[in-house]
């Protein structure tokens, strides 16, 4: 029998639009435009000034956009992970702050991006009243519009050229025959790629107010609802491992670890 601290604990949730979740990728069905991203309400910072158990919960399935000059790339965020600092042995802000988690202390609603393992980089959102130091860290999404630049980015060469075609909806000048869910994982399934498929990095985007329509980063909500969603253990973390603060998106085939069913 499993470990029952280990078990998902599965969340129902009102379903307005169903993800892409089955088998190979159906173009372009699922793919959103960037008019579709233009009417999405960008969360306010009332959204984040609350426990980020809450915060990452509702926001499974909202979507991150970022602005690269006059084109936008977008995810669906399938999951996340909740820190709760002066509480949480695993939490940046556990020992207090520091130059380097600063952001978790400020106002809600900004982005702190840490460089991690000499390799990547990670999102995350400061939570809660200014001074107390908890966030939500991004682990996963499922790749919506501009996934030709998120391949360039990643260094990935997932499509074949049509010179002659129309353009797919969401795919620039160039369409794919067909992808696989598996080849679209390596988009932004892990906090490393989609932060590397979005451009963010700590130089460019630590501190940024994510509330801001200013601003090239932000999350909004189009409507979309999970039918479901779990909380399990969260990854990576050697402290604090069997508290139930990692949410998915149950179906997804786009998150980082195994596919919660």
């Amino acid at each position: 029998m499993q470990d029952e601290a280990r078990s998902p604990i599965l969340i129902e949730m009102a379903n307005r639009r169903s993800p892409l979740t089955r088998g190979r990728y159906p173009l372009p069905a699922g793919l959103l435009t960037a008019a579709d991203l233009r009417r999405a309400s960008i969360l306010p910072r009332e959204f984040y000034n609350r426990d980020p158990r809450t915060v990452g919960r509702e926001l499974l399935g909202k979507l991150l956009i970022r602005r690269e000059g006059r084109k936008l790339l977008a995810g669906r965020i399938v999951e996340d992970e909740a820190y709760l600092g002066a509480n949480d042995p695993a939490a940046h802000a556990y020992s207090g702050m520091t130059p380097r988690n600063a952001v978790l202390f400020g106002p809600p609603g900004h982005a702190y991006v840490y460089f991690i393992y000499g390799n990547h980089y990670c999102l995350n959102v400061s939570c809660m009243p200014k001074g107390v130091g908890e966030g939500v860290l991004f682990r996963a999404m499922e790749p919506v519009l501009g996934l030709e630049a998120m391949a360039k980015a990643r260094g990935l060469d997932l499509f074949l050229s049509h010179p002659s075609a129309k353009a797919a909806k969401g795919w620039g000048t160039r369409r794919p025959t067909s992808l696989s869910v598996a080849q679209l994982r390596l988009l932004s399934s892990g906090p490393g790629r989609m932060s590397q498929a979005l451009g963010i990095t700590r130089a460019r985007d630590n501190d940024k107010d994510l509330t801001s329509r200013s601003s090239d980063l932000w999350f909004a909500d189009d409507g979309y609802r999970p039918e479901r969603i779990a909380a399990t253990p969260r990854i990576g973390i050697r402290k604090a491992v069997e508290q139930p603060l990692r949410f998915v998106i149950v179906g997804s085939p786009f998150v980082s670890g195994k596919r919660v069913d």
